[in-house]
């Protein structure tokens, strides 16, 4: 999510964990969504690269999302596109003026540079030299506009309002972006990235909980310690 998941994390580390869902389920509901799409140079692009036979599909389907503060996991990448896509699909019928299927589409190709950026494999999740030198961004940039000059008759309009998702999804510029939000559909691709990626950091710090202990210590993801009531059931099992 923010630039810093690309400079931080546990080198080498093993990445054992993995997603609560599988990821048969989240292939289904991704294809599911991007069926909803009704731009046709939209759903043209999400095809290459989301399609079955598409060259990036199972590496996108296989793919961490970052090194350490979130979902940093096989299919964590496919896992939190995914969410902050079904996110925005929720919201964008919420809020007036949003362009949904720029937003959806915005929202499932956000991270895709991360593909070019990260390395994984049995050593871990490591950074590329692409990644190190270039940035995740730029990479996901420059990867979607290859893509969008192979589609012939792709509306200019609507290249650029998904490009400025991709540029500007960090939301600021100290977290990596080269240019802040300027439309209704990246601000919520924005906010709902950060949530993702907020929650996903939760999740982590759960599983990293000594046994009885209620709070986290310090995280930099969250800004401060995280606390973790217990459920009724675990209450009647130490009981």
């Amino acid at each position: 999510m923010f630039a810093k998941d690309l400079q931080e994390g546990l080198d080498g580390a093993e990445p054992l964990d993995g997603p609560p869902c599988c990821a048969a389920l989240m292939e289904a509901d991704l294809r599911e969504l991007v069926g909803t799409v009704q731009n046709r140079d939209l759903r043209r692009l999400l095809d290459a690269v989301f399609g079955a036979q598409a060259p990036t599909w199972q590496d996108f389907r296989d793919a961490p999302a970052a090194k350490r503060m979130h979902q940093a996991y096989r299919h964590g990448l496919l896992e939190h596109s995914l969410s902050v896509a079904q996110a925005v699909s929720a919201m964008a019928a919420t809020f007036q003026g949003i362009e949904r299927d720029v937003a959806v589409a915005g929202a499932l190709l956000h991270d895709i540079g991360k593909l070019d950026a990260y390395a994984f494999g049995g050593a871990g999740i490591e950074m590329t030299d692409a990644g190190k030198l270039q940035g995740e961004i730029p990479l996901g940039y420059y990867r979607v506009r290859r893509l969008i000059d192979e589609i012939e008759g792709f509306e200019a309009r609507t290249a650029e309002a998904l490009l400025h998702i991709i540029l500007s999804h960090h939301g600021c510029l100290e977290h990596g972006s080269p240019v802040l939000p300027s439309t209704r559909e990246a601000t919520l691709v924005h906010f709902c990235d950060n949530l993702g990626g907020r929650l996903g950091s939760f999740d982590r710090l759960e599983k990293e909980l000594a046994a009885g202990e209620r709070w986290s210590g310090y995280d930099r993801a969250i800004g401060g310690g995280a606390y973790f009531a217990s459920s009724p059931e675990q209450e009647r099992e130490a009981a």
